[in-house]
């Protein structure tokens, strides 16, 4: 007698949970005990700021001469939204010499005329050296009639987030360059912090990164986040989790494990001079901010010179996050084609002894743990149910499964959350704790799985050769009074 389609499935199934039953329930196991591992190393980095921040003498950083000179660049495309309270934030922010440099990459809505009337713009005749190729054309030069005000504004023609960046740094004049997000607002003290690795070892710092968080929701007040909230919308809310587990602790950790390979396009810092020598940002990669701190170690590793990358928990900028499911999914597919292509284009470094921990276990544990994740995460939640409704799988083994790839995982998020408000203390208002606490809850139900379609999906469109494009990320501009 013929099988019927259950009886096959029920075999493939038998035949899956007998190879993989045992290392799924491992797989996750692993994952969530490792962001445990980078919570407790992100802590040990916070006691050890939290000690030095009364000592770190940035009033006389802030007022000295010998301070290293800093470019911030900030790409604008169709900004009109945020330009200027993002200008405006950085302009004010307490640095002895720093400069803005705003590269229009030809936007067509009112972002230039937004600027132009604002600092009273006139053009500037001067012309911009290439020293890092730039493939969009320079159509002006604008600096404000005040002498006193520095910033530089740099229009060309499209030519994509990484190709302006590169504009921008040949623009820059100062020795250090934070790239920014046009739809970013920074604290205070931000340049001060996120350059004092520089100035505590000027030979061998290359690159630093600064914390990311969600402004939506917050108050914003001439340029800054005077009051910070929770959004309203929970898919930002659940936003406002992933980029403290993510950004903050994870990056930390690596960075205390002296194995940080990613700092965020839209919070990084880099020595002008080693920006030169690797040929500035990939404008042909879709991950550039991935690719370019690659790109460093490799270069740094393969000419055997002594650096540091660091990551610094202290300084925030504020960015604002997608607040639709259209948007956000977008932006997932990007970053995981980002992070296939550079992973792909750097598997000559993996497992190599050559690149130390960065080639050991870094990019080891980002191939395992953060490009498969979505997949092996899609898997289970498809095979575990149609086992148990086959028979295949006991109720046992399924509960067993929920708690460590589950239940595990909001604890770690929950240790996280606990870290991060010891530490920092941002949130004031216990309703927007019991908020987070929920959005952590949230995550797990539905959210989790649909970016890990969306994850999917991007990894999809590279192995297929699909054209890269950023899409439209739709802003609402921040909340100011």
């Amino acid at each position: 007698m013929s099988q019927t389609i259950a009886d096959v499935l029920r075999d493939v199934l038998l035949a899956f949970f007998s190879v993989a039953a045992i290392p799924m329930l491992l797989y996750f196991l692993v994952i969530n005990t490792s962001y445990l591992a980078l919570i407790v190393l992100a802590s040990v980095n916070f006691t050890r700021h939290l000690r030095r921040t009364p000592f770190a003498g940035t009033d006389s950083v802030a007022s000295s001469a010998l301070t290293p000179g800093v470019s911030v660049v900030l790409p604008a495309y169709n900004e009109e939204m945020v330009i200027l309270d993002s200008v405006r934030s950085v302009l004010d922010l307490r640095h002895p010499d720093h400069q803005v440099v705003v590269v229009n990459d030809g936007s067509t809505d009112g972002t230039l005329d937004l600027l132009k009337n604002a600092y009273d713009l006139v053009p500037d005749p001067r012309t911009v050296l290439q020293q890092i190729p730039a493939r969009g054309l320079v159509r002006g030069l604008w600096v404000p009639s005040n002498p006193s005000i520095p910033l530089i504004v740099v229009d060309t023609e499209n030519s994509g987030r990484s190709d302006s960046l590169n504009a921008g740094v040949n623009a820059a004049t100062r020795e250090l360059i934070v790239m920014l997000d046009a739809d970013s607002l920074m604290d205070p003290d931000a340049l001060l912090v996120v350059s004092q690795p520089f100035a505590d070892d000027p030979v061998d710092t290359v690159a630093t990164g600064g914390v990311i968080r969600a402004a939506n929701g917050c108050q914003v007040i001439g340029g800054r986040v005077v009051d910070v909230r929770m959004p309203r919308q929970m898919v930002a809310r659940i936003q406002v989790v992933e980029y403290l587990r993510s950004f903050l602790l994870g990056r930390t950790g690596w960075s205390q494990a002296n194995a940080l390979i990613l700092i965020s396009g839209a919070f990084g810092m880099f020595r002008r001079d080693v920006l030169v020598e690797v040929g500035g940002l990939d404008a042909d990669c879709i991950g550039e901010d991935f690719e370019l701190v690659m790109r460093i170690h490799r270069h740094m590793k393969d000419a055997g010179r002594d650096y540091r990358v660091v990551f610094v928990a202290e300084p925030v900028s504020w960015t604002e996050v997608p607040s639709t499911l259209a948007v956000l999914g977008r932006q997932r597919r990007r970053w995981h084609r980002g992070l296939w292509e550079v992973l792909w284009a750097y598997r000559g470094m993996t497992f190599n002894p050559k690149y130390g921990r960065v080639g050991m276990v870094a990019l080891p544990y980002y191939w395992l743990f953060e490009l498969f994740a979505p997949l092996i995460e899609l898997v289970g939640l498809v095979v575990v149910p149609l086992g148990l409704a086959l028979g295949v799988v006991n109720l046992n083994y399924a509960l067993a499964l929920l708690l460590v790839a589950y239940v595990y995982g909001f604890f770690v998020t929950c240790a996280a959350l606990l870290v991060e408000e010891v530490s920092f203390h941002r949130y004031t208002y216990w309703r927007d704790l019991v908020r987070i606490l929920g959005a952590a809850v949230a995550e797990n139900i539905g959210y989790r799985q649909l970016t890990a379609v969306w994850r999917l999906q991007g990894w999809w469109a590279a192995l297929r050769n699909k054209e890269a494009v950023w899409g439209t990320m739709t802003r609402t501009g921040f909340g100011t009074d």
